[in-house]
């Protein structure tokens, strides 16, 4: 990982350490000898590695915690990956998709302010209508859900702001860690069709899956350049669900007769969903460095993990 050696050592630290995306940024960081982690989420450290950072348990909603906590370690950049990301879930509670998705972003606004930190925020291509996708970092964004607006509401709050900032947009990322909160696409697809079960995949909706590593290191990326702005980052195959499901099953030779295609209208969700999504990354790959992995690649890399579940980082490789 020698592109982040000839930058300056950087303390850094990550809201939402236990989620997907928190424990690859863990993994990189500990594969680092110039980045200090304050890896911080609610209730006890789910890595299974507990040395080499400090750990914090911290719910962001608790403003003052969360302040005192950044008057303490006074980091330089702070990546918030808290976020109610559920799509539907935001629809049957408004309230918690607010006080998560926006409220807390404005107290990490209020304290990057105050303590003059780089705050990396988490955003998401559901920002978008999906009638004109891929998107360049400029595009008009036009969300169809709850989930979407709350997320496009706290980029807004963050570019009113004086702080300084980066805005990472991503999608449908997927991944495997040694403690998983939550499934995802390639996960379910895996696990399903090796029980034997018929999976109902929509095929009039088109996304880039984005692997966790991929996206981990271009937050640190970002944290170690100073990055300002938004980034596009996701990886850099545009599919329908249905072709990427099938994706999964070839790749892991899979039966793929059970994969049903079905339209969106069929399915009994309370969000609509946004139908072409993908990203220009240009920019990124610009500014940043970003190179992602084609999706056989993170394919290879998470049956990798798989087997090797004590070493599920590909940086410790």
């Amino acid at each position: 990982m020698a592109e982040f050696h000839n930058f300056e050592t950087k303390k850094i630290l990550v809201t939402g350490s236990n989620g997907l995306l928190g424990q690859k940024i863990t993994d990189l960081s500990l594969a680092e000898n110039n980045i200090v982690l304050i890896a911080t989420s609610r209730g006890e450290n789910r890595h299974p590695i507990k040395n080499g950072y400090h750990y914090v348990d911290l719910d962001i909603l608790d403003s003052e915690r969360l302040r005192a906590l950044i008057a303490e370690y006074r980091p330089d950049a702070v990546i918030n990956t808290a976020a109610m990301t559920n799509v539907d879930a935001c629809e049957h509670d408004p309230i918690g998709c607010q006080q998560l998705n926006v409220d807390a972003v404005a107290q990490l606004v209020a304290c990057s302010e105050e303590f003059g930190f780089h705050l990396i925020h988490l955003s998401t291509d559901f920002i978008f209508d999906g009638e004109a996708g891929p998107y360049a970092e400029d595009a008009s964004p036009n969300p169809l859900s709850l989930y979407g607006r709350s997320k496009l509401d706290a980029e807004k709050l963050i570019q009113r702001s004086t702080a300084t900032w980066a805005i990472l947009r991503t999608i449908l990322v997927y991944g495997v860690v040694a403690d998983m909160s939550r499934s995802n696409i390639v996960l379910w697809a895996k696990g399903a069709l090796e029980k034997g079960q018929p999976l109902n995949v929509v095929n009039d909706q088109w996304r880039m899956p984005t692997l966790a590593e991929d996206l981990a290191k271009a937050c640190l990326l970002t944290a170690v350049k100073g990055a300002e702005g938004v980034f596009n980052i996701s990886g850099k195959d545009l599919f329908a669900i249905h072709e990427l499901v099938a994706a999964v099953a070839d790749f892991w030779k899979l039966d793929k007769s059970l994969i049903r295609e079905v339209s969106s209208s069929t399915l009994s969700q309370a969000a609509p969903r946004p139908k072409r999504t993908g990203f220009v990354l240009t920019k990124a790959q610009d500014v940043l460095g970003y190179d992602p992995h084609s999706f056989e690649e993170g394919l290879a890399i998470v049956d990798q993990q798989l087997q090797n579940p004590k070493n599920n980082s590909i940086f410790a490789t």
